[in-house]
């Protein structure tokens, strides 16, 4: 059914992309896939924060954030199933398209936040821009 699963995870939303993990782990031991474990950092992409801080603390925070991803891994990933870590940034909805593209993706599986609605009109969600602009299909798991 599915080779690779795309698992783009936000680590700073607290008790909430595991869900979305438990999905793609149920979806990979059925069709014996690949999962793609994803964060994607917007940091260095904004001239703002890039023009404010070294590039040493930059580089921290790839590492940090580097770690955070193994550690999601290990909590959250079963055992046996093909797990590999990737780390982007850049405009998260972008690149998610563009790393489900280069990991020929044949499946996006992530969460959805709870957000009001004034702000979805205003800065749209992640989730809705991933299903408007990939080619492939793309799990949505909403909180419960």
């Amino acid at each position: 059914m599915y080779k690779t699963i795309l698992l783009p995870v936000d680590l700073n939303e607290e008790g909430f992309s595991h869900v979305a993990a438990e999905h793609a782990c149920a979806l990979a031991n059925m069709s014996g896939a690949t999962i793609h474990l994803l964060n994607v950092l917007p940091t260095t992409q904004m001239p703002m924060v890039s023009a404010h801080f070294p590039t040493s603390v930059l580089q921290q925070i790839r590492t940090s954030t580097q770690t955070a991803l193994q550690q999601f891994a290990k909590k959250h990933i079963t055992d046996g199933i093909p797990v590999q870590l990737h780390l982007m940034e850049g405009k998260p909805s972008k690149e998610i398209i563009k790393a489900a593209d280069k990991y020929q993706a044949d499946l996006i599986v992530m969460p959805s936040h709870k957000r009001a609605k004034l702000e979805l009109a205003f800065i749209g969600s992640v989730a809705a821009r991933v299903v408007s602009s990939a080619s492939i299909s793309v799990m949505v798991v909403k909180p419960q």
